[in-house]
């Protein structure tokens, strides 16, 4: 049985990017047994394009293995109201009727989420669901709502009134149409899992994208002791355009911004980054923020807390986070970089300035 989330996270060191061709800073040559050509599928799950690379000879079976568990979560955590299949929607749909017991593994994944809600001091909210769906950006139906509407969803958000029963493994939702929405939170739980899998595969160099949520595992397969190149995207930009890079081994990359999906109505553009205390877009000089960690749901987690702060009170939150570091582009196309990244990342894009 897999290990209950307890206490409050312990951060342990965090979408739109891709691998850059080069290589970092090479301190070692030594081979590895690595394939002449690497293993690659990719696959549209979760409403994104999930892509896993092996570089490790003979270790194709890995790949089945890592979609196998990809498919298993995505199945307990996808929202569709009209199948009902997914353990969320089961767990919405008995909001103020009864608890409903889940998975070790949905467990886990929910009291990880009310501890980023209750950490973050509901910057992130497990329950922003009745506000996300009411907007619904993303999908053809997306609108700006009346305020009313909004209103009355915001009566809704309130991640303290979620229930856990430990030894009954439930969770309970006391109201009606309050709903539970993990979209901040699941990609990166679910990267975890995939490293998790690989490395029970024994495969140590490989690259994990579930729609922008990047981990590399291990160092490049140019050599041991070479770092993967990866580059931060342009917040402005559809994916795949960047605007620099950074040197990374065994970790996890994820970004928060504006440019995924939005709406714009009367010539107002709207992003997907919703506040829980007011239910419209969060309003401030950022334009994305990208977080690097050992654990890609620290990365889900922290992201959209540290957009909410803006650039001066993310800036000064994330330099007292052991083993966290991220990088803030502000609307006006100026970068901030944490304390320990100052070194390491380097601007590529001759459209954004370097601040600090």
């Amino acid at each position: 049985m897999r290990k209950k989330w307890a206490g409050k996270i312990m951060v342990s060191l965090i979408a739109g990017l891709f691998l850059l061709a080069g290589c970092g800073k090479e301190t070692s040559t030594k081979e590895r047994s690595l394939a002449k050509e690497p293993f690659e599928r990719t696959e549209f799950l979760m409403g994104t394009v999930v892509k896993v690379t092996i570089y490790n000879q003979d270790k194709q079976e890995a790949l089945d293995s890592a979609f196998e568990r990809i498919e298993e979560l995505a199945g307990l955590i996808t929202v569709d109201e009209a199948s009902g299949d997914s353990e969320v929607e089961k767990i919405n749909s008995q909001a103020g009727i009864k608890p409903v017991e889940v998975s070790d593994d949905l467990y886990y994944l929910l009291q990880a989420a009310f501890d980023y809600s209750d950490t973050t001091a509901g910057s992130f909210d497990m329950t922003i669901g009745p506000i996300t769906e009411l907007w619904h950006i993303g999908f053809d139906d997306a609108r700006k709502p009346e305020q009313s509407e909004i209103d009355k969803a915001l009566a809704l958000v309130d991640y303290t009134k979620v229930q856990f029963d430990d030894e009954a493994q439930t969770v309970y939702l006391p109201e009606k149409d309050m709903r539970v929405d993990l979209g901040a939170i699941a990609k990166g739980f679910i990267t975890d899992e995939v490293v998790e899998v690989l490395e029970e595969h024994e495969v140590d160099t490989a690259i994990i994208d579930l729609g922008g949520n990047v981990y590399v595992l291990g160092d490049s397969a140019r050599g041991e002791g070479v770092a993967w190149n990866v580059g931060i995207q342009d917040p402005f930009e559809t994916r795949g355009t960047i605007l620099g890079s950074l040197a990374l081994s065994d970790r996890s990359i994820v970004t928060s911004g504006i440019y995924e999906r939005f709406l714009e109505v009367d010539g107002e553009t709207y992003h997907h980054l919703m506040n829980p205390e007011t239910g419209y877009p969060f309003n401030n000089e950022l334009a994305g923020v990208s977080v690097v960690t050992e654990k890609s749901i620290d990365g889900d987690g922290l992201s959209t807390s540290l957009f909410s702060k803006g650039l001066v009170e993310g800036l000064e939150y994330v330099n007292t986070l052991e083993n966290v570091d991220a990088i803030f582009v502000t609307k006006d196309k100026e970068v901030y970089l944490s304390d320990g990244l100052k070194d390491t990342f380097k601007l590529t894009n001759d459209d954004f300035t370097l601040k600090n």
